[in-house]
């Protein structure tokens, strides 16, 4: 996307949906390019700067999708551009001090089912060199269940915790939606106490091959107003996954896929059903 299509699509945001707090997953050239243009036009939004972390452990036997071990020399040069990944997400926090508010190092690199993964140890050690080298918190984003059976050693390095919860990937439908993800939001509770917590991912599928009729404009209406009025009313900072489709994503032959039709968006910036309700 051109500077000003990364302007139009920010406007879109703050001023259509008076989102003032979004997230972005790594400091590559996009992302620079957003956290420019809000700075340069004033725009009243806030970011969650993501540093994005590649495979540094071949984790070919518990992902569906690898189907071969990743070569050793390809981990070890994923481990030098994780490093150089870090050095930008520093950078790009100190210099947008004024619009980067958190940065989050590493994004589902945890859960035994990616095809990026980084020992648990590894993302600790890069959490305080972010710490030691910004003035903003610092988090680690995950899926709820890893969080919950596996992330207490983590949980005392970050400012806070952040999880992923999607209920229509675990087979629920709409009518289980809320109180899936609260169940979902106490057992990390329960295993952590004392954390804060902050919804980084949350949504539902508007088109879904996967998930059949479980996937509709409506019922993505309906999860947004239900997840986002329990989260209002309980103070916990959500973020909704997603703005606009990505039809880049999933399968190239699956135009259905679930992976290109969470957002709030389609590709071509037409609103959703969903769009009708915020901020109503």
């Amino acid at each position: 996307p051109s500077y000003e299509e990364t302007l139009e699509d920010l406007r879109i945001i703050s001023e259509t949906c008076n989102f003032q707090l979004i997230r972005v997953y790594d400091c590559g050239e996009n992302s620079e390019t957003v956290l420019r243009v809000i700075n340069d036009h004033n725009l009243k939004i806030k970011v969650l700067l993501g540093i994005w972390l590649r495979a540094e452990l071949s984790n070919h036997e518990t992902c569906a999708w690898l189907t071969e071990p990743i070569p050793e020399e390809v981990l070890q040069q994923n481990k030098k551009l994780n490093l150089a990944e870090i050095e930008r997400g520093i950078k790009l926090a100190n210099e947008f001090k004024n619009v980067v508010i958190a940065v989050n190092v590493g994004n589902e690199a945890l859960v035994d089912w990616n095809d990026h993964k980084v020992a648990v140890d590894t993302i600790i050690s890069y959490v305080k060199k972010v710490k030691r080298s910004v003035e903003q918190e610092v988090t680690v984003a995950d899926n709820y269940k890893w969080w919950a059976d596996h992330g207490s050693a983590l949980a005392k390095e970050v400012d806070f915790v952040s999880i992923h919860i999607y209920p229509v990937w675990e087979s629920k439908d709409i009518n289980e939606g809320l109180s899936y993800s609260i169940e979902n939001i106490m057992e990390v509770r329960k295993a952590m106490p004392e954390a804060r917590i902050v919804i980084t991912e949350a949504g539902w599928a508007s088109v879904a091959s996967e998930f059949g009729d479980r996937a509709s404009e409506e019922k993505q209406q309906q999860y947004y107003s239900e997840i986002m009025s329990w989260a209002k009313e309980r103070n916990i900072t959500t973020f909704w996954f997603e703005a606009f489709d990505e039809d880049w994503k999933g399968n190239p032959n699956d135009m259905l896929g679930a992976e290109k039709h969470w957002g709030l968006f389609t590709v071509d910036r037409k609103p959703k059903k969903v769009v009708s309700i915020i901020n109503r």
